[in-house]
């Protein structure tokens, strides 16, 4: 899974990337501003730490999110190739908008979130108008010379795109059958990737409760709940300091503020939510590992997720809740309580499962 990282200049999208990843860039490295960072973070899951203490394996792996970090957006750097180029290549968006106020970290005009995000989404949907309205023109040459059914199809999906980008509002929103997703694929449209509206807040001695009540403040509530958009609120100073600290003194210092968890989780949490995916582990004392595969994903094809093999020679899949099996205490205590479940090739898998794939390979 790969997002990327978009954001207006100095709200805080780049410490946002070096906090997440953990990236030590110099100052040097942003010399360019349109190059991308791309880097890699960890994603936290307490469900996995506790089968790995009930197991003590060699290995552990958690699930992982790759981040692209670009310059600031913006209709002019939307029309330089390498930098849209970054963008269209990611699974999703993370637009970070201010939400703090600093005199010594410039602005223009007041503090707005709702402004900024509906000015960034206004960009990306005018940078995909410009790219609609030269393949339209390109099919209606094409249409002329030859009639095909499927430039037929394609040319009637981008004239309906276009008028819904008309509208003001992105493709995201747009309703779309499988097959015409599919059409659209190729493209890679900016305001057809799903996006995260990630709040940076300021800091203060109520910050638990101001996260949680930030989206209401700012009258995000109806933009985050629109098709294939959500929202979350971090304070990008406060991570940068638990970023520091070691898992004992970074609960403590969450407590101190009236929080359970770190923005990050959060923020990480919403994003699977958001691209539909869950996790489902594999545990031993070899490895214990954490495998991120899309909702209503069948038993057979989560083999595939760990090796293709397993999924050609898939014979079935014992599987149990990462409670249940915490409950338990070991899988021989499991299976003699009949919680440990053989599922066959069409079983759905849930998040949190903890499966044993039987192959005949």
């Amino acid at each position: 899974m790969k997002t990327g990282i978009i954001g207006l200049p100095q709200v805080g999208k780049t410490s946002l990337f070096r906090i997440l990843t953990k990236a030590h860039l110099s100052d040097q490295a942003y010399a360019n501003p349109r190059e991308a960072h791309i880097g890699v973070a960890k994603v936290p899951d307490e469900r996995l730490d506790r089968l790995a203490a009930l197991y003590n394996p060699k290995k552990l792996t958690h699930a992982s999110v790759e981040y692209v970090d670009v310059g600031a957006i913006g209709q002019e750097a939307l029309k330089e190739s390498a930098y849209v180029g970054h963008l269209r290549n990611v699974d999703a968006l993370a637009h970070v908008v201010r939400a703090f106020d600093d005199p010594s970290i410039p602005h223009v005009g007041p503090v707005d979130p709702l402004r900024d995000i509906k000015n960034v989404d206004f960009d990306l949907m005018v940078s995909d108008l410009g790219q609609i309205e030269k393949r339209l023109e390109r099919l209606e040459k094409d249409l002329k010379k030859m009639r095909t059914p499927d430039l037929e199809k394609e040319f009637d999906l981008l004239k309906r795109a276009n008028t819904h980008l008309g509208t003001e509002l992105p493709l995201r929103e747009m309703e779309m059958t499988p097959e015409d997703k599919k059409r659209l694929r190729g493209f890679m449209f900016l305001s057809e990737k799903p996006i995260l509206y990630v709040l940076n807040v300021g800091e203060s001695t109520e910050l638990g409760n101001d996260l949680e009540n930030a989206i209401g403040k700012y009258n995000l509530s109806q933009v985050a709940s629109r098709p294939n958009a959500s929202a979350s609120a971090i304070c990008g100073k406060v991570e940068a300091e638990l970023a520091e600290m070691s898992d004992a003194d970074a609960a403590e210092f969450l407590g101190s503020y009236g929080l359970r968890e770190s923005g990050l989780v959060r923020l990480i949490r919403t994003t699977y939510t958001l691209l539909g995916l869950i996790s489902f582990f594999t545990a031993g004392e070899d490895e214990c590992r954490a495998w991120t595969i899309p909702v209503r994903t069948r038993a057979v094809e989560a083999a595939g997720a760990i090796h293709s093999d397993l999924e050609k020679h898939f014979i079935r899949a014992e599987t149990i809740r990462w409670d249940q099996l915490l409950e338990a205490g070991s899988e021989a205590h499991a299976r003699a309580k009949g919680t440990l479940r053989l599922e066959g090739k069409d079983y759905i898998v849930h998040d949190g499962d903890v499966m044993h794939i039987r192959h005949s390979g």
